[in-house]
């Protein structure tokens, strides 16, 4: 885990040395100050020798001054490495999600991708910023401080060293009990941002069916999960400010009452004992070491919270795409056939029933393909396979001839366009939307591509035409606009297979009767796909292919099929005749 936030440290790691540096050389300015200021005291004030006093004034004002600007720059250092390394943190994710393949996003979810992207590498970034300027200043002022403070006397000093055990040993009591709580809370931390984006991406239904109470109540729960860790937590961390406070206050005591008593003893004579400026100067360090170790407390209570983030964190850069390139891929499709050769997949490699299970099939190229079953027949599984958004479980599928997964994973995917029932806009212009499809198409190559898909008409409509911005998620155009859209951009790409997976059950059957003739007249070279819920968007196509529990029940011609498959025949008459049969 440490290696690989190392790496993500990139350009910043002359930022991340610096600020040791700076912050060890503030140290040894601060360290200085109150021995001078021990001199200043035993020579100075009570030597009533004013030359001195104005002398070791003036050093120690120098010493504060080099103290504040190694501090600044410390400061600043400290900043740009850690906002650095939380910006290549995000990057590194952000990078890697884009090579995920669907099984990847599915074992990790978008709400907990999201979690990891903001609040895990917040704390790790906080994290990073203590380690490399508290971390350090902490044991650097430890040391140089008993170095002096048992140079002005040893026996008093062994009272900070005594310290020491106490502390360590609540620290490691709160931090092994802490850390799998604060594991336990991100994951909560996924399930109330799952919650919070399911709920806002449905926010239509849950208001139609009037649900607000029991959205409300399950956020309540999933919160109240993570208030009750939390304050477990922080209850344990809490213990960490009385046990400082009881050792410093302690330890202040100490050598207050057995500096006095050896002052006393000599008289406050530097020669023969201890003085007023040494047991002042110790005092000093007491309180430079005891801060020290308070601070350094701190840090390992903040890394016991980001421990749980960082491993969060290096899960998603460590983790590989099920689906990759082999060595030396094909990087040209030669046309749109595709063979089903005996092909059987399961989203899970462990389950025991397929999805899809013996699929033979072959399409050739610029044959219109239509498929149809009920819901859960795996029609759009089917189809998934093609462009490779996952690997089939056995057998294989061939386009042009070659298995998909000796292509490139992009040259394959370029060539073939998949419109999907609730495809997405993005936030733009519609013209920047169907730049999508080729970003350096021409306006009039946009217009014709709308045409096809019968989008020109409504987007003249629009006083901006095609112009017009499109809000996140094509939230102001209505369902079958959006799918019309999406088909536009989809021909943008000029594939040699198009996927149409329900695409057009949104728009009415003369718009679809339109689209389908166009398709026919402007690509017959494309190899056309066409899964839909309704007989009369499929009945034209050169084969129907009736999906039914993962397995091929059919294959064939509307005519041929209306004799020869009950399950095509029943979905007809069902819709054509409404539920009546023939008698």
């Amino acid at each position: 885990m440490i290696k690989k936030l190392w790496e993500c440290i990139g350009q910043y790691k002359k930022d991340s040395f610096l600020t040791p540096v700076y912050v060890t050389l503030e140290v040894v300015m601060e360290v200085i100050i109150p021995l001078l200021m021990a001199n200043l005291i035993d020579y100075g004030i009570d030597g009533k020798n004013m030359p001195y006093i104005v002398k070791m004034g003036t050093v120690l004002l120098v010493l504060a001054l080099i103290s504040l600007i190694f501090g600044a720059l410390a400061g600043r250092s400290a900043a740009i490495a850690s906002s650095g390394f939380a910006r290549n943190l995000r990057r590194g994710m952000y990078y890697n999600v884009q090579n995920f393949s669907f099984s990847n996003i599915d074992k990790f979810s978008a709400a907990s991708i999201i979690t990891r992207l903001t609040t895990d590498v917040t704390n790790v970034q906080n994290a990073y910023q203590m380690i490399i300027r508290t971390a350090i200043r902490c044991p650097v002022m430890l040391i140089f401080s008993l170095v002096v403070a048992f140079h002005i006397d040893a026996e008093l000093s062994w009272i900070f060293l005594g310290s020491i055990p106490i502390l360590g040993i609540g620290l490691w009591f709160i931090i092994s009990h802490a850390h799998p709580i604060f594991v336990r809370v991100f994951k909560t931390y996924d399930k109330l941002n799952n919650i919070v984006q399911e709920n806002l991406h449905g926010i239509r239904v849950v208001k139609s069916f009037t649900r607000e109470p029991f959205e409300t109540e399950k956020f309540g729960t999933v919160s109240q999960s993570i208030y009750k860790d939390f304050s477990k937590a922080e209850k344990l961390l809490a213990f960490n400010m009385p046990l400082m406070q009881f050792c410093m206050y302690a330890c202040m005591l100490l050598v207050s009452w057995f500096g006095a008593r050896a002052i006393v003893a000599c008289g406050g004579d530097p020669a023969t004992g201890l003085s007023t400026g040494e047991l002042m100067g110790l005092i000093s360090y007491a309180t430079q070491i005891l801060i020290s170790l308070m601070m350094l407390s701190m840090v390992f209570v903040m890394i016991t919270i980001s421990r749980a983030s960082a491993e969060r964190i290096v899960e998603i850069l460590t983790e590989e795409s099920d689906l990759k390139n082999i060595e030396n891929p094909v990087t040209e499709v030669k046309n749109g056939a595709i063979t089903f050769e005996n092909v059987s997949f399961a989203y899970a490699k462990q389950s025991h029933k397929p999805v899809l299970d013996n699929i033979d099939l072959t399409i050739d190229s610029g044959d219109t393909i239509g498929i149809l079953g009920g819901t859960g027949s795996s029609k759009t599984s089917l189809v998934q396979l093609i462009p490779r958004l996952y690997d089939v479980t056995s057998g294989r599928i061939t386009v042009g001839g070659i298995d998909v997964r000796e292509y490139d994973i992009d040259s394959l995917r370029n060539q073939v366009a998949v419109v999907l029932q609730k495809n997405i806009l993005f936030s733009g212009t519609i013209k920047e939307n169907l730049r999508w499809g080729n970003e350096n198409a021409s306006d009039q190559e946009l217009v014709h591509a709308c045409e096809l898909a019968q989008a020109d008409t409504f987007i003249r409509q629009f006083p901006e035409q095609y112009d017009t911005y499109i809000e996140q998620g094509g939230s102001n155009v209505s369902g079958g606009q959006r799918q019309r859209l999406c088909i536009a951009r989809a021909l943008l790409k000029k594939p040699k297979i198009l996927i149409l997976d329900d695409s057009t059950s949104a728009v009415d059957t003369k718009t679809d009767s339109l689209f389908r003739k166009a398709l026919r007249e402007e690509i017959p070279d494309t190899t056309k796909i066409i899964i839909a819920q309704r007989v009369s968007s499929v009945q034209d196509a050169g084969r129907i292919v009736v999906l039914d529990d993962g397995k091929i029940n059919a294959v064939g011609t509307h005519e041929e099929l209306l004799k020869t498959c009950e399950v095509y025949r029943e979905v007809y008459e069902s819709q054509m005749k409404g539920g009546l049969k023939n008698e």
